[in-house]
């Protein structure tokens, strides 16, 4: 016992006094539950924007069924959100906004590819060997990924959302909270299109009849298609 405490002594002579831990105080407490609220309400206004039948996700979710180079275009769509989320929340939606030409060029590009991309999937879906085809064959990884890029970057709508909404919104927020918000808005993204991409496989045994490939294309198409007139429509209006 004694030897415990001359220990104790010496340690307090060499200039060691124990270490008391902080607790932590109603201000830390209040920290916390601002960042974590902030986290959760990125996270939910990010699946909300995401989260719809647009031409990107018909893409996802046709790759899915394939289970062609999935992993890759969940990560591109993914951290391609991410930065275009990054770059909102660190104040560049103010440039796009004062740029309303940039927004009319790629509205009219965005147009151009999905009237394309429509036309492509009327054509699988009306000649049964391109279905044969997609189902057993492997797509090429580069074509696939300049889809994914035109599909993601060439649509007005992403910039809107992600950049100028979401950045918008942001502002609310000072420091590590308005970090957290943005953390939330692309953790959203990462686990909707990885769980799009992968989970589209449960729906496999509908699509084993060429059938179901036929009807998923035409809706394909006219989402396509209506997104389109939508663009132009909207820059007409403009």
């Amino acid at each position: 016992m004694s030897g415990r405490t001359e220990g104790g002594n010496v340690e307090h002579r060499r200039g060691r006094p124990p270490i008391a831990l902080r607790r932590p105080t109603g201000h830390d407490a209040a920290v916390s539950t601002a960042i974590i609220t902030a986290a959760i309400s990125g996270f939910f206004l990010g699946a909300s924007l995401i989260i719809a039948i647009g031409a990107q996700n018909a893409f996802i979710l046709r790759q899915g069924l394939l289970r062609q180079h999935v992993f890759v275009l969940c990560l591109i769509c993914a951290l391609s959100d991410a930065l275009l989320i990054v770059a909102g929340v660190a104040g560049l939606g103010t440039l796009i906004a004062s740029s309303p030409r940039l927004i009319q060029l790629v509205t009219v590009l965005g147009a151009i590819f999905l009237f394309a991309y429509a036309l492509l999937a009327l054509r699988r879906a009306f000649k049964p060997e391109a279905l044969t085809a997609a189902k057993t064959g492997e797509g090429s990884l580069k074509v696939a990924i300049v889809a994914c890029l035109a599909f993601t970057f060439l649509n007005p709508h992403v910039y809107l959302d992600t950049v100028l909404l979401i950045g918008s919104l942001s502002a609310a927020y000072q420091g590590a909270a308005r970090i957290a918000y943005g953390a939330g808005a692309g953790l959203a993204s990462f686990v909707w299109f990885f769980g799009l991409g992968y989970g589209a496989r449960l729906l496999q045994p509908v699509f084993a009849r060429p059938a179901a490939w036929r009807v998923l294309d035409v809706l394909i198409a006219i989402v396509m298609t209506a997104i389109a007139l939508g663009l132009l429509s909207r820059l007409a209006y403009d």
